[in-house]
């Protein structure tokens, strides 16, 4: 075998190795995009415990059908990034809040679709994931509505010991 079909196998390795390991793998096409935005787009997928990786589209569609998954094959064309994340919703956040933040980026990036879980996500259920907030909101607003009655209780308790005095 030849030098080179030695070193694809090992992406296509390394790729489904990290399509194992994350919960959820967002692929998405860019174009045109600078250096500066992909470095600011890496740093933010950093600090979600996320990886942004550029592969060619046949061996992500290698790597995919190797795990038994055909799904992709429709949308691995043209530029295409892939995001590993450690979490179902983080990756997908990230693209949407960078193109909302940046209008500069709305004509360059667009997610195509996900794999969560072990399932094939669609555009619009892409969009979706992307819409819900993160665990930790998620269970800060889930405290805040368990201490809600609790703190009106409190409220109106202090507000009769006070009428009494």
């Amino acid at each position: 075998m030849s030098a080179n079909l030695e070193a694809k196998k090992v992406v296509v390795d390394e790729i489904k190795a990290r399509i194992q390991d994350a919960k959820s793998v967002v692929v998405a096409s860019y174009n045109k995009l600078t250096v500066a935005e992909v470095t600011a787009l890496r740093r933010e997928f950093k600090k979600v415990d996320a990886e942004y990786k550029v592969y060619k589209n046949t061996l992500i569609r290698k790597a995919f059908n190797d795990l038994g998954v055909t799904a992709f094959d429709a949308d691995l064309n043209g530029t295409t990034a892939v995001v590993f994340a450690k979490d179902e919703t983080s990756g997908a956040k990230v693209f949407s809040d960078a193109v909302k933040a940046n209008d500069a980026l709305k004509d360059k990036i667009s997610m195509k679709s996900a794999y969560v879980d072990g399932a094939y996500v669609d555009k619009a259920g892409v969009e979706a994931l992307a819409a819900i907030p993160s665990r930790e909101v998620l269970l800060s607003r889930l405290v805040g509505s368990l201490l809600s009655p609790i703190s009106k209780l409190a409220y109106v308790l202090d507000a009769v010991a006070k009428r009494e005095n």
